[in-house]
C-alpha cells in the first residue's frame, strides 16, 4: 500500500494513452490537483499528439519511466484514458515497479498499468482521470482512498442484486476491453480469490458478450469470488440482428460463475465514481448492495 498522498505530496501528471484536447484540460487538471494540496510535475510530453496517442510510444514511455525513477514523485495521476497504455508495458517490469513504488490513479485505458502494478504486488487506484471535472461525490471517494486511507467505496443503493451473497477478496479488474485484451499476455489480470470490478464504454452489447466469453473460455475468471460490475456507458443493445441487454449479459455471467454479483456500482465512465484501490482487500455484500474496502490489510499478490 503506497503512503497517503497528503498535502504537499508531489504528483506527476502524465498522458500514457490518448491526447488531451488542448492546454485548457491540462490547466484544469493542475488546478484540481492543487486544490487537493498536491504539488504538480507535468510530464514533458503531456500535451503531445501523434495520431490517437499523446506522443509516440517512446515519448509516453519516457515520461512514465522518468516519473517512476524520480524520488521526488509520490504518485502518478494519469490525465486521460483513450488508448496506448498497453503499448508501454514492454518497458516495465515487476522489479522496476517494486524498486520505485508510486501511487497510480486513473481508469479506462489505464487498466493496462493497473495490471502491471498488481503483478508487482502494489495497490493502485482505479478512479477519475485528472482532466475531467471532479464531482463532489468523486472527490470525496478520492480523498478517502488517497489521503485519509479509509474506505473509499461503501453503499451502492442503485445497484442491482444479480446474485446474492457475501464474500471477501482482493479487488482487481478495470475496463473490460483492456482486461480481455491482456488475457494470454504476461500482464493478464489474476482473478483468483478476487472480487472482479468491471466497466466499459462505447461497446455494443454483443462485444461485451464476446469479451466476457473470451475471459470465461480462457479460464481467466476461474477462482474469482465475486463480481462488482459498474456502468457500461453508451453501450447500445440493439443491432440489425436483434437486441440483448447488458443486464442479461451480466446475469448470464453471474449464473456461470456462481458468485455474488452486483451490477451498477458507481464505477465507470460516469461523473460520480468511486476510487477503488486495486490490490486491497474488500468485502462485497451483494444483498446489502455494499462494497467495503479493508483499510488495514492488503493481500499478497498470488
Amino acid at each position: 500500500m503506497p503512503p497517503p498522498l497528503a498535502v504537499g505530496a508531489r504528483v506527476a501528471m502524465l498522458s500514457p494513452s490518448g491526447p488531451l484536447q488542448g492546454p485548457h484540460e491540462l490547466e484544469r487538471a493542475v488546478a484540481t490537483a492543487e486544490s487537493l494540496g498536491w504539488e504538480v510535475e507535468v510530464g514533458q510530453h503531456a500535451l503531445r499528439r501523434t495520431g490517437y496517442f499523446a506522443g509516440d510510444d517512446a515519448q509516453r514511455g519516457d515520461d512514465l519511466l522518468a516519473a517512476l525513477h524520480d524520488d521526488r514523485i509520490d504518485g502518478i495521476w494519469c490525465l486521460r484514458g483513450g488508448y496506448g497504455a498497453a503499448r508501454l508495458l514492454p518497458r516495465l517490469s515487476v522489479e522496476l515497479l517494486q524498486r520505485f513504488p508510486k501511487a497510480l490513479l486513473g481508469y479506462s485505458d489505464i487498466t493496462a498499468l493497473h495490471a502491471a502494478w498488481q503483478h508487482a504486488g502494489l495497490v493502485s487506484y482505479h478512479g477519475p482521470t485528472a482532466r475531467a471535472p471532479l464531482s463532489d461525490f468523486s472527490r470525496d471517494s478520492l480523498v478517502r482512498a488517497l489521503q485519509a486511507g479509509t474506505d473509499s467505496c461503501g453503499a451502492a443503493p442503485d445497484a442491482r442484486v444479480v446474485r446474492g451473497g457475501r464474500v471477501t477478496g482482493r479487488l482487481v479488474g478495470g475496463n473490460l476491453a483492456l482486461v480481455s485484451s491482456l488475457c494470454g499476455t504476461p500482464w493478464a489480470v489474476d482473478c483468483r480469490d478476487a472480487i472482479v470490478v468491471l466497466e466499459d464504454v462505447g461497446e455494443a452489447t454483443y462485444r461485451l458478450d464476446r469479451m466476457l466469453t473470451q475471459l470465461r473460455l480462457a479460464g481467466a475468471l476461474d477462482g474469482c469470488v465475486g463480481v462488482a460490475f459498474g456502468h457500461c456507458t453508451d453501450c447500445p443493445d440493439t443491432t440489425e440482428d436483434g437486441t440483448r441487454t447488458v443486464e442479461a449479459i451480466v446475469t448470464e455471467l453471474a449464473d456461470a460463475l456462481q458468485v455474488p454479483t452486483l451490477h451498477g456500482i458507481p464505477v465507470g465512465h460516469i461523473s460520480d465514481q468511486w476510487t477503488v484501490p486495486f490490490g486491497a482487500m474488500a468485502t462485497l455484500d451483494a444483498d446489502a448492495r455494499t462494497l467495503s474496502v479493508h483499510t488495514t490489510a492488503v493481500s499478497r499478490f498470488h
